[in-house]
């Protein structure tokens, strides 16, 4: 056993040396620089909460982080909405079932930064084409409008995540028992009735997972919204991330930005671990 213990031990020394280098000693590093006038390279003094009262005042910061939980909310109703609709057209009979899934997986793929500018391309000139062409004036000036770039950042996430999110959902959705889904349409259930009381319980830990992922991801996001928006028109689609890396190296203020860079952290730890606690308690056992 005491060999079995040290060998177990050895071989995750690596990662735990990875996850403290990297992710734990930043992180308490940054925590303690947010109290003092660190400048990126020294600090002078200790200033205390003073750095968390300057970004408690900043407007900006209060709209960025607004935004951010508008964004986050829209994205994740949509894209598992999306992922779930998705992984049941790929667990069905068609014939293209494995073609399909090879397509919605794959922007995934593709970068944040290289996604925005595609569909920065797509919405100025695609869509105000459209929109010139038909007389539709909401689909002209798509990205100079604070709402439908909202929504556009809302798409482009959707666009990217949809597909990965369907592989979570897949892997329960083949593992749902078929037994149980005929004996349900010999009693008379209608396909809605099937998946509201068969299907979509027992495929809840793929809900908790993916929720977890795309309300952590959503607002963690910062490339798609710096080649979509660039926060723009007025910083009315900026986000928290963008507003964060701006007060650090934009106005060189890098101790306020690592104040809010750790509210930011403690708002999205709360509501992710607060949703996976939430979910876990309405899991059903296969």
């Amino acid at each position: 056993m005491r060999n079995k213990d040290l060998s177990f031990w050895l071989f995750l020394a690596p990662v735990l040396f990875a996850l403290g280098t990297v992710v734990l000693i930043p992180l308490l590093y940054g925590i303690y620089y947010s109290f003092t006038d660190w400048n990126g390279v020294s600090y002078t003094q200790f200033l205390g909460l003073d750095n968390y009262v300057t970004l408690l005042k900043d407007e900006g910061f209060r709209d960025a982080l607004w935004f951010t939980v508008k964004f986050s909310v829209a994205s994740v109703i949509v894209i598992n909405i999306l992922g779930l609709a998705l992984a049941m057209l790929v667990t069905s009979k068609i014939k293209s079932r494995n073609l399909l899934r090879t397509v919605f997986f794959m922007p995934n793929l593709i970068g944040g930064l290289i996604l925005g500018f595609i569909w920065q391309f797509i919405f100025t000139k695609v869509f105000d084409s459209i929109g010139r062409a038909t007389g539709i004036e909401w689909m002209q000036g798509w990205l100079s409008d604070s709402a439908t770039g909202f929504w556009g950042m809302v798409i482009l996430m959707s666009w990217q995540m949809a597909g990965y999110i369907m592989v979570i959902y897949i892997a329960y959705l083949e593992n749902v028992p078929g037994d149980l889904l005929e004996a349900a349409e010999i009693d008379g259930a209608n396909p809605w009735q099937k998946f509201r009381n068969i299907t979509f319980p027992l495929v809840m830990p793929a809900f908790t997972v993916s929720m977890f992922l795309t309300l952590s991801g959503a607002f963690k996001i910062y490339d798609q919204n710096l080649s979509l928006t660039n926060g723009g028109p007025f910083n009315s689609t900026k986000m928290v991330a963008m507003d964060i890396v701006d007060t650090a190296f934009k106005f060189n203020m890098m101790a306020t930005a690592q104040a809010k860079a750790v509210i930011f952290f403690i708002i999205v730890a709360i509501i992710s671990l607060t949703q996976v606690y939430i979910n876990k308690k309405r899991e059903v056992e296969m």
